[in-house]
């Protein structure tokens, strides 16, 4: 307990930021519509709508819930201890995950009474800027079953791990500077270009990591 309360008074503008999100839900309550739009295409146009509790609470929940996973993964990860080994990484990736929800649910609401914005290309630039933070931590991780690549080859092998993250570290950097191009282009070119970056960023950590443990590992079937 002394632990977990040592985490939240460090996470304190973590916190903050967690109540503001029902504190403008709260304040934006009575102005919403009975349907309120929570999800856009490409084009930018409504395909998904939620109640008027859900508009206003649906993303603080949500961001409260990822915040305490947050905390009790390093408790019940068999490599617990390896966190001790990226804790300020750790704590980086909490505040990327909270910062992004939080402006998501700020963005939703206001679109929501009647403020005209482009939700598409700010979720566009939203996704761009996370992989560009998250792909320059990422040789950072270190060996775990909850936070990172986990391919069984990965999971197996700590060199393998290591060295598939520092491959994926400058993709994911990379595609997220290309998608951010890519939100001043058309729509057809961000649908395409975000697909194919999406696979790339994915697929080639996933297929290195098998490459690279059947090269250390030539034995194993």
């Amino acid at each position: 307990m002394k632990k977990i309360g040592k985490v939240l008074k460090k996470d304190w503008i973590i916190l903050i930021i967690i109540i503001l999100g029902f504190g403008f839900g709260a304040y934006f309550y009575s102005s919403l519509p009975d349907r309120v739009p929570i999800h856009w295409n490409i084009e930018g146009e409504v395909n998904g709508y939620g109640t008027k509790f859900f508009g206003a609470f649906g993303l603080p929940l949500i961001n409260l819930g990822c915040y305490l996973m947050f905390i009790i993964l390093p408790y019940i990860d068999p490599k617990k201890k390896n966190y001790e080994k990226f804790n300020s990484t750790y704590q980086y990736l909490k505040y990327i995950l909270i910062i992004f929800l939080f402006g998501i649910q700020v963005i939703t609401l206001l679109a929501s009474t009647g403020v005209v914005i482009n939700i598409a290309d700010y979720i566009q630039i939203m996704i761009s800027l996370i992989f560009i933070l998250i792909g320059n931590v990422m040789g950072r991780f270190s060996h775990n079953y909850f936070v990172g690549i986990k391919t069984p080859w990965t999971l197996a092998d700590e060199q393998v791990w290591k060295r598939t993250h520092r491959i994926a570290g400058p993709l994911w950097v990379i595609g997220g500077i290309l998608n951010l191009l890519l939100t001043f282009t058309g729509i057809y070119f961000k649908k395409i270009g975000f697909i194919v970056i999406l696979i790339i960023i994915v697929v080639i950590p996933i297929i290195y990591s098998y490459i690279l443990y059947r090269k250390i590992h030539p034995n194993m079937n």
